[in-house]
C-alpha cells in the first residue's frame, strides 16, 4: 500500500524530532522548514519557538539574520540581478528597471502575483568578469542587456504557460 506524501507541517514536526527539539539546532531546523515551504511562515516560527522553548523573537532573529532564509514566499523563478561594483558600472540599474517594468514589480513588491517570478537585487554573485550578471534559479546569464534578459524572462513565461495547458 502506497503511503501518502508528508504534509509540510509533518515535515516541520519531523525536523524538530530529528533534531531532538534542541534550540542549538535552530539553523538546521529552519533550513529544513524553508525546504518544505520555500520560505519560513510566521505561524511556523511561532510553533517552532514553542516547541523549542525559546521566544519567537529568538527564532525570528535567526531567520532574519541569515540571508539564506526568507520570510515571504518566492516565485518559481528567482531572478537575482547583481548590483556589485562591476555590474553597476555596466548598467545593472537599467536592467533592474527593465525587469521591474516587464514583471510589474517595484522595490517593495518583489514577487509577481502569479508566483512565477521573484526579483532580487544582490550585492555580488562573484562573476565580475562577466558583468553585468543575472542569475535565474541556477542559470547564470553573463554580459546581459535589458533586451536580452527580457527575452529570457519572456521565454520562461511562455514555457510556463505551455506547461499549464
Amino acid at each position: 500500500m502506497e503511503q501518502a506524501p508528508e504534509t509540510k507541517f509533518e515535515r516541520v514536526s519531523a525536523s524538530l524530532a530529528r533534531h531532538d527539539r534542541d534550540p542549538r539546532q535552530l539553523i538546521a531546523i529552519l533550513s529544513e522548514i524553508q525546504d518544505a515551504y520555500s520560505y519560513i511562515p510566521e505561524d511556523v516560527i511561532m510553533y517552532v519557538a514553542k516547541v523549542l522553548g525559546v521566544t519567537p523573537a529568538s527564532v525570528f532573529g535567526v531567520a532574519t539574520f541569515y540571508s539564506h532564509f526568507t520570510l515571504s514566499p518566492k516565485g518559481k523563478y528567482v531572478i537575482k540581478v547583481c548590483d556589485g561594483t562591476a555590474c553597476h558600472v555596466r548598467k545593472s540599474e537599467a536592467i533592474i528597471k527593465a525587469l521591474q517594468a516587464e514583471l510589474g514589480l517595484t522595490h517593495d513588491k518583489k514577487t509577481t502575483g502569479d508566483m512565477l517570478f521573484t526579483l532580487e537585487i544582490v550585492a555580488c554573485v562573484g562573476a565580475c568578469g562577466l558583468a553585468p550578471v543575472v542569475v535565474i534559479n541556477e542559470d547564470v546569464y553573463a554580459s546581459v542587456t535589458e533586451d536580452s534578459i527580457i527575452g529570457v524572462v519572456k521565454e520562461i513565461r511562455e514555457e510556463a504557460l505551455r506547461q499549464n495547458d
